[in-house]
């Protein structure tokens, strides 16, 4: 993970906390992907590459819980500190309230297919790292557009976050923009075309599950 970031520095916070509209309101991280909970799938893609998981849920969180036999003390069910669904970026301040690692990355329950190295990449091509000088924020982008749920970020933007909400501002690119930010692109050969693809509805989760079946879940 290069020599500033170590991997015992970084939380990981996996965000299943929305709505779920388009799916009928189902609640996505329990919903399956190949007979596993989308936000499991997440917990266990990510737990080989920090220091720490845990989830941001605002229902059945019971059952998220239920996923700690897995992850130990490492593991969190965390609410938003609000019960308005507002979006990811409640999720990123629930996670920054409660990390007690120097780094926190976010990644949404709805990209299964999430790279294997995202954190190693975020952090070692980026210059990411304890110099003040450095990036505040590493963002992960492919085939030219940015996936702005895929953060690493310092624990220090807390302040910083709380006060973009309650201006009432939701949209995380206009966040990450105040900051020093770097996109890392995931464009390389044996990067996986669909490794930000994410579900919206059943017949995407459907389909996204047909096609890693056939051409192997990377």
């Amino acid at each position: 993970m290069g020599n500033l970031i170590q991997k015992n520095d970084i939380t990981a916070i996996v965000l299943a906390g929305g709505r779920g509209s388009r799916m009928g309101g189902v609640d996505k991280g329990l919903a399956l992907f190949n007979g596993t909970p989308l936000a499991l799938h997440a917990l266990r893609r990510m737990a080989s590459q920090v220091g720490r998981v845990m989830v941001s849920a605002n229902r059945n969180l019971n059952a998220y819980k239920n996923f700690g036999a897995e992850f130990g003390q490492a593991f969190q069910v965390i609410p938003d500190p609000d019960s308005e669904f507002a979006g990811p970026l409640s999720g990123f301040v629930a996670g920054l309230s409660t990390c007690q690692t120097p780094y926190l990355i976010t990644v949404p329950c709805d990209s299964p297919r999430f790279p294997v190295d995202l954190v190693n990449r975020l952090a070692s091509h980026t210059g990411l790292g304890l110099h003040e000088d450095g990036f505040e924020i590493a963002m992960a982008a492919q085939g030219g557009w940015t996936q702005p749920v895929f953060c690493l970020m310092r624990r220090e933007l807390l302040p910083s976050l709380t006060s973009f909400m309650e201006s009432g501002k939701r949209k995380i690119d206009v966040w990450t923009a105040l900051h020093k930010t770097v996109v890392v692109n995931f464009d390389e050969p044996l990067d996986d075309p669909l490794a930000f693809a994410n579900v919206n509805t059943l017949e995407e989760l459907n389909a996204l599950e047909c096609h890693s079946r056939e051409g192997g879940n990377p």
